[in-house]
């Protein structure tokens, strides 16, 4: 990350993703060390803690010295982080060193992600066995299709309520997204991972009365949430945005499972 961007970073950054369109169009795969990135390490004198997941309670694994190159294979979203670069939710992994940095630490010459999503081909969303009335990728499409600045009546305070209508539902069938989040069995849920695919259902707990939140996702690291940007409305957003604004506690996320038929 940088604080300001620059000529090189943005040629970088669009010489991969045309080389990357080139070898889909070519029908290659291509796998995370092909497309790694380098970055400069930038502590103003301490090293930085790697540790273990994109965590600041992750387990410290290693470190990395002030000053040092680093060869980055995959970004990831995770904890908020302020350092040398500003404030930021992006973490790179550090193939030689086995874990995480912060990149509010690491000068890569790009405010934007600079390598591909760590995991992004790991998990993906399914309804598959769920009996949902909508696909997930049709749940994206009318989570897109109903984003608004404007307050909505049916929105207000009923985040779960709106990713059961995502995907075809007149209701979810719980009474909150904490209860939701609880009663989705294990199977179907993913404690702590920030790597949400399109589709994917991203909860949260805390609140003033403990009912947590539920927001859809659409896609490297963006979210369509009620009530974040003004009550009643649906809009874009991002795990770090609800951590910080409202002080929730990211619980995971989960596939398209609702209590109303289970």
């Amino acid at each position: 990350m940088t604080g300001s961007r620059t000529p090189a970073g943005v040629l970088r950054r669009l010489t991969v993703v045309l080389a990357a369109t080139a070898l889909m169009f070519a029908g290659i795969s291509v796998t995370s060390t092909a497309w790694a990135a380098t970055g400069t390490v930038n502590t103003a004198g301490a090293s930085l803690t790697v540790r273990s997941g994109p965590h600041v309670g992750s387990t410290a694994v290693g470190s990395v010295a002030d000053g040092a190159s680093i060869t980055i294979d995959c970004q990831t979203y995770g904890d908020t982080v302020t350092g040398t670069y500003g404030t930021s939710n992006v973490w790179d992994h550090v193939p030689a060193k086995g874990g995480y940095v912060s990149d509010a630490y690491v000068y890569t010459g790009s405010d934007t992600l600079v390598a591909p999503l760590c995991g992004s081909t790991a998990q993906s969303c399914s309804g598959s066995g769920l009996g949902n009335p909508r696909t997930c990728a049709e749940a994206v499409t009318w989570a897109k299709n109903h984003v608004t600045t404007n307050y909505v009546s049916d929105y207000a305070g009923r985040c779960d309520h709106v990713v059961g209508l995502a995907y075809g539902w007149s209701h979810s069938g719980s009474t909150s997204a904490r209860s939701h989040w609880l009663a989705i069995p294990s199977r179907y849920k993913y404690a702590g991972d920030t790597s949400v695919p399109a589709g994917g259902l991203a909860f949260f707990s805390g609140g003033s009365q403990g009912y947590g939140h539920v927001m859809i996702s659409i896609g490297s690291g963006y979210f369509l949430s009620t009530d974040i940007h003004g009550s009643g409305t649906f809009t874009r957003t991002t795990i770090s945005e609800i951590k910080s604004k409202w002080g929730q506690t990211y619980s995971g996320w989960a596939q398209p499972w609702f209590q109303i038929n289970h």
